[in-house]
């Protein structure tokens, strides 16, 4: 049975916009930006310090729901902060210690120590920037040279291992998640130790290509296939060691885990909201593409939600080390009704499978000449297409004239269209509606605006960004990194 999520009343704090403010601690406060939106501090969070490994002493913090008895094996979630955090700051940032009390697993939130900072791997070139004081007189610190030495590393693995002898932990259901920082580090022990975890999901901080793959483009990586979460903020561009070019930092991040987790399929895409999915099925495990519409770089408060409903809920690593996904939870699905499109392509992908319309997509615009200053005004830019597409998409059935400047395109439910060319007008069931743009001849058929077909006959909700269309039966605003990964994966 599952438990109840309540979120308990905070006392807002506008005014106080530092990365952590530490009134938050134990009091009611809460604060809300574009990248961070906390909750109240959580009563059953509990504070740890101890020496868990290396003879340092480290502070942690446990999430027990109320509903543990001990009676029961339960998942465990490692949740890792960003830089400057603190294992508090994830447990409010994130929504895990209420998805925990509804779902009975705990939680885990390591601190990175005094400096708040994890050891994260750096490619040599980059090691005399990083080792660089900042204006705040921090160091970052430093990478050994082997991994195993990595103290924070150990420390997780250590503390993984206290609570499976403190509580009645499921080893085959152990997870761990990460914010900026965080998510390079929980990839950096994904990569080194992901034989100890079933699954791992992480926001922003995507890791520098360097450290994923040698210079013959083969994968760096000793702890092999497991399931991967990745979300992505449409306007992050952090860390800024990338140099802006995160379109390609996102791309490589995306491949390495396609490529280890063998998944050679389109992906199955929805889009829900400002959430943009991307759900890949592998041969040894699955990877959860998200990438979120006008967001900067954070994480947003309902991520844990997501990841455990979509992905952690449903996988495990079994006794033979393989991953092992229960295909009757957290079900994948791309949106059922769905049209994507890119100027110039005559691929599409409707409802999740690849077609291939007879002529290439165009782009055209409305244009209003005759205004105040002479000059021409682009009043909205249309995805044409041609007919015989708009008919299969929809089921129906398109005729053509001799010469091909006039078509009739019959739905399934009766009603009956006919376009012309040149004409913004079109005729349905024998009425004059005006389109969006006019008719186009090109390619040796008529090119209509899908758009307005499927907003004006079936409420259809449209959008685009960058040159790729979709439109499907509800809300659904296309995102940046969601439109290159079409571009590049799916239309190209």
């Amino acid at each position: 049975m599952k438990g109840k999520i309540v979120i308990t009343p905070g006392t807002p704090d506008d005014n106080n916009r530092d990365y952590l403010p530490e009134a938050i601690k134990g009091s009611d406060l809460v604060v809300n930006e574009n990248g961070n939106n906390s909750q109240v501090y959580p009563e059953r969070l509990a504070e740890h310090k101890d020496i868990v490994v290396d003879g340092i002493e480290d502070t942690w913090y446990e999430y027990v729901p109320a509903s543990y008895d001990g009676s029961r094996k339960v998942p465990l979630v490692v949740s890792m902060h960003g830089g400057l955090m603190t294992g508090w700051g994830q447990a409010i940032y994130t929504s895990w210690t209420l998805v925990a009390d509804r779902e009975g697993f705990i939680v885990l939130f390591p601190s990175a120590g005094l400096r708040r900072f994890w050891i994260v791997d750096c490619e040599k070139e980059k090691l005399d920037v990083a080792a660089a004081p900042r204006d705040d007189g921090i160091y970052i610190n430093m990478p050994p040279e082997h991994p195993e030495d990595n103290h924070d590393m150990n420390l997780v693995l250590g503390l993984i291992d206290r609570l499976k002898d403190k509580y009645e932990i499921d080893e085959g259901r152990v997870f761990i998640q990460g914010m900026s920082m965080g998510n390079m580090m929980t990839s950096q022990i994904a990569r080194y130790y992901g034989n100890v975890f079933a699954g791992k999901a992480g926001s922003g901080g995507p890791s520098s290509p360097g450290l994923l793959f040698d210079e013959r483009d083969e994968l760096i990586n000793r702890g092999g296939p497991l399931a991967v979460w990745q979300t992505r903020l449409e306007h992050d561009i952090t860390p800024p060691h990338f140099k802006g070019d995160t379109e390609y930092v996102v791309r490589r991040n995306r491949e390495y885990w396609k490529r280890l987790n063998e998944c050679s399929s389109l992906p199955e895409i929805s889009i829900v909201g400002e959430d943009n999915f991307a759900f890949y099925s592998g041969s040894k495990a699955d990877l959860v593409f998200r990438d979120v519409k006008n967001r900067d770089h954070g994480q947003t408060f309902d991520d844990a939600q997501l990841v455990w409903d979509y992905l952690f809920s449903g996988v495990r690593r079994a006794a033979d080390g393989s991953i092992i996904r229960d295909p009757s939870i957290a079900p994948r699905k791309g949106d059922a009704c769905a049209v994507v499109l890119m100027e110039g392509s005559s691929k599409a992908y409707v409802n999740n499978r690849l077609v291939t319309m007879s002529g290439p997509a165009i782009l055209r615009q409305k244009l209003k000449y005759h205004g105040l200053n002479g000059d021409s005004i682009v009043r909205g830019e249309y995805v044409c297409v041609p007919v015989s597409f708009a008919a299969e998409v929809y089921g129906g059935s398109c005729s053509a004239s001799e010469s091909g400047l006039t078509a009739e395109l019959s739905l399934p439910d009766g009603r009956k269209l006919q376009f012309a060319r040149g004409s913004i007008g079109c005729v349905v069931d024998n009425k004059v509606q005006a389109m969006l743009c006019e008719a186009v001849f090109q390619n040796g058929e008529l090119y209509v605006p899908i758009q307005w077909i499927g907003q004006s006959l079936f409420n259809h909700f449209a959008s685009s960004c960058e040159g790729v269309f979709y439109m499907t039966d509800h809300y659904a605003v296309l995102s940046k990194n969601m439109a290159h990964l079409i571009r590049d994966e799916v239309l190209s």
